[in-house]
């Protein structure tokens, strides 16, 4: 039995560990305009955040077509695989995982199991991580899909949002509660946590990152842990030096949020 791994480009991991486990990214798409870029190849996240405040039209963002996937899991079926592990960013944000269930059933040459990971950025990619480390020590598609729900149970992200006006711009919010906020310079703290997203409201940016340590201190003692971030490395990093003590040994990875999710957020956002 060969078991392979695909995910979606919302995962962020880097693309060393995506080299080095084998695992298929299927890309969402990022549309300005009349201009369509696949995440994560035809724009650099760099270029993205730089260009992001002056877009105009705003960017949209969509979901792959039934045609990725298929051409994304027959390729696999050719190269051996047997079964295909499909984990994807929750579907309480986006509709990937449901065209990825779609496409399943489709597939005659290899069994297809697709997963809500019930996590966006990281929270899904350090998830997809562990599924494709399992699958190459030969675990089992029962112990792996066991391991995916343990650890997506103890997954947590959560981000401060500097600015109200990207998810007023994507239309995620009211206009007149973004105007509201940046009156009073509300700064949202967004979690996500089993597929359920919520929010805090912080009234300056200095509360908002003692907002985000508190946040950390409450889930101690961490296995893994990691900054993410959309375009505001230096930031992240100064947030990071208060805790870098506290926090498991090794290197802590510090990514950019891809655009799908940054064209909500807008530059800025830092998180863990």
């Amino acid at each position: 039995m060969s078991i392979r791994v695909v995910t979606d480009s919302t995962c962020d991991l880097p693309q060393a560990t995506i080299t080095s486990l084998g695992i298929t990214v299927v890309p969402l798409y990022i549309n300005v305009g009349d201009d369509g870029y696949l995440d994560g190849i035809d724009i650099t996240r760099e270029e993205f955040y730089t260009r992001l405040p002056d877009f105009d039209p705003h960017p949209t963002t969509a979901t792959p077509g039934t045609e990725a996937f298929k051409k994304a899991y027959q390729d696999l079926a050719d190269a051996g695989a047997t079964d295909i592990i499909s984990i994807h960013i929750t579907e309480s944000l986006s509709a990937t995982v449901d065209v990825a269930r779609s496409v399943a059933p489709e597939m005659k040459d290899v069994n297809v199991h697709v997963i809500d990971s019930t996590q966006l950025s990281l929270g899904t990619g350090f998830i997809v991580q562990a599924a494709a480390e399992a699958a190459a020590e030969g675990k089992s598609i029962s112990e792996i899909k066991a391991l995916i729900d343990d650890q997506a149970s103890r997954s947590h992200v959560f981000a401060a949002i500097d600015t109200l006006e990207f998810l007023r711009r994507s239309g995620r919010m009211n206009s007149i509660v973004a105007g509201l906020g940046s009156l009073i310079q509300m700064k949202p703290i967004l979690k996500m946590h089993e597929g359920v997203a919520t929010s805090e409201r912080v009234r300056t940016s200095n509360g908002a990152y003692d907002r985000l340590l508190e946040l950390l201190d409450e889930k101690m003692p961490l296995e893994r842990v990691a900054l993410v971030h959309t375009h505001a490395d230096k930031e992240a990093q100064a947030l990071l030096a208060k805790v870098e003590g506290q926090l498991p040994a090794g290197e802590i990875p510090s990514v950019d949020i891809t655009p799908v999710i940054g064209t909500h957020l807008g530059p800025g956002a830092i998180g863990f």
